[in-house]
């Protein structure tokens, strides 16, 4: 939690100091946000690449454990097409593209931003800060209520690294690999349903 919040606070600085005017003109190139962009790709692919839980998940639960992330696939863009009807000011394909970001906030915001503009991407940011926060709070009912996987899947792309304590301590750890696995595979689904969306 400590790590969105401080996002959080960066995203609310960064657009202060703009409207304050007092960033640097290099700073406000678009080229730049580009070349993050492509930074962060070659980060998660890196991290994906280095992971050796994503073997160890295959080994140990087979080919069943591709189940998880598909339902969590399945499930967001169900719901963000539900959602999507309310907001007739909004297009489905840029309901789904902010539902594909899957809490991945800091990549899927900079793609919408860089296709979209900035409007979608602050609703892409803020959306998937909300998702990840959802599980944060949330877990232990979450638990309660619809199993021990339903964390997992409201966690997103963040059940590698920072809801992973939470889905620890309330599902167990023997949901521990399946939570990476989970993870690593939303992760890396994120860039390509963005786009995706993006280009319809």
């Amino acid at each position: 939690m400590k790590q969105s919040l401080l996002y959080l606070l960066l995203f609310a600085t960064g657009v202060v100091l703009a409207l304050a005017g007092m960033m640097p003109e290099a700073l406000l190139d678009s080229a730049i946000s580009k070349w993050v962009l492509y930074l962060l790709l070659l980060l998660v692919g890196i991290q994906i690449g280095s992971g050796k839980n994503l073997f160890t998940a295959l080994k140990r639960y087979g080919a069943r454990i591709m189940l998880v992330p598909l339902g969590t696939t399945v499930g967001t863009f169900g719901g963000v097409a539900l959602v999507s009807l309310l907001l007739p000011e909004r297009s489905l394909t840029e309901c789904m593209s902010v539902g594909a970001g899957f809490a991945y906030y800091s990549l899927s915001s900079i793609l919408i931003t860089e296709f979209r503009g900035a409007e979608l991407g602050t609703i892409a940011l803020l959306a998937n800060i909300m998702r990840e926060f959802s599980v944060l709070i949330l877990a232990p009912w979450m638990v309660k209520k619809f199993g021990m996987l339903a964390p997992i899947s409201a966690g997103g792309a963040t059940t590698m690294d920072t809801t992973l304590p939470i889905i620890t301590k309330y599902a167990g750890s023997e949901y521990v690999v399946i939570a990476l696995f989970h993870g690593m595979i939303i992760d890396f689904s994120v860039p390509l349903w963005v786009t995706f969306f993006l280009s319809l």
